[in-house]
């Protein structure tokens, strides 16, 4: 869905909008009343109604031409920020994991400086936008976990199904909500899975944004260590999938047998913007 009036069409109260909506709501008003969408984000951080996440958002023509993106966020503290469903997502991300943004605009920055901005992105590069895009957070038990990493979705979502009750899913991609602008059955988000996964046997962080940063490691990255979610899937969060026989569905739920496809969005230059 393309155009800012299609931002007039976000349910709040969808699961993986709630836990951007307070902020949500005064952005988007803002948007559809006229402001751009950088300044409908700086103005809620000007007026103390959002935490500083220690950049500003300007438009996307001051991106100078042949300049990466991520290095110009990293050597200006600036985002580029088009007038768009997927920069607003972007821009309400910033505002909720400040932390795990900046950190992974460093990593980036680095990559950047160290192979130049026209070489190929590689694997971290490429980790850091599938997270940055398409990525989620998953609190959960160790049992949904184990399940997960194996594709095992009837334990998952049906075996294990009251133990979603102590789970959370926590969306960190700007493009997954902006697909969710329109839900379909085979969206599925890149989850993040730490050698030591929050939740597994112990207690939620009470700072999911500063645990990320502190996380993210450029080494564990390199190696994609996302596992995919059929987010339509999750107990709560669709209401066909109370029919069990929603998980029958071969194509969306696949088997560990068969490839994952993962594809990335491209470098985001002035000419190439995601």
């Amino acid at each position: 869905m393309s155009g800012l009036q299609a931002l007039s069409a976000i349910d709040w109260q969808r699961p993986w909008f709630a836990p951007c909506a307070a902020l949500g709501r005064q952005a988007q008003q803002r948007v559809l009343a006229g402001a751009g969408v950088a300044d409908a984000l700086n103005a809620l951080v000007g007026a103390g109604l959002a935490p500083d996440p220690g950049v500003r958002f300007v438009p996307q023509a001051a991106l100078p031409p042949g300049m990466a993106y991520e290095q110009f966020i990293l050597e200006r503290g600036a985002v580029p920020t088009r007038d768009n469903p997927h920069d607003f997502f972007n821009g309400l991300m910033w505002l909720h994991w400040p932390q795990a943004k900046r950190r992974m605009n460093r990593l980036h920055g680095a990559a950047v400086q160290a192979q130049g901005a026209g070489a190929a992105r590689g694997p971290l590069r490429d980790a850091l936008t599938l997270l940055d895009e398409n990525g989620a957070l998953l609190l959960a038990p160790p049992a949904l976990w184990q399940a997960l990493a194996a594709r095992q979705w009837r334990r998952l979502f049906v075996e294990l199904r009251p133990l979603w009750g102590q789970a959370r899913l926590l969306v960190l991609g700007h493009a997954l909500l902006e697909k969710l602008l329109v839900p379909r059955k085979p969206i599925t988000a890149h989850v993040w899975c730490a050698p030591a996964a929050p939740g597994a046997g112990q207690a939620p962080p009470p700072l999911p944004d500063a645990w990320l940063a502190g996380a993210l490691d450029a080494a564990h990255l390199r190696g994609k260590p996302f596992v995919p979610l059929p987010v339509l899937g999750i107990p709560g969060w669709w209401p066909g999938n109370e029919n069990f026989s929603f998980y029958d569905d071969s194509l969306v739920f696949r088997s560990a047998r068969l490839k994952e496809t993962e594809t990335t969005e491209p470098n985001r230059a002035a000419g190439a913007p995601s």
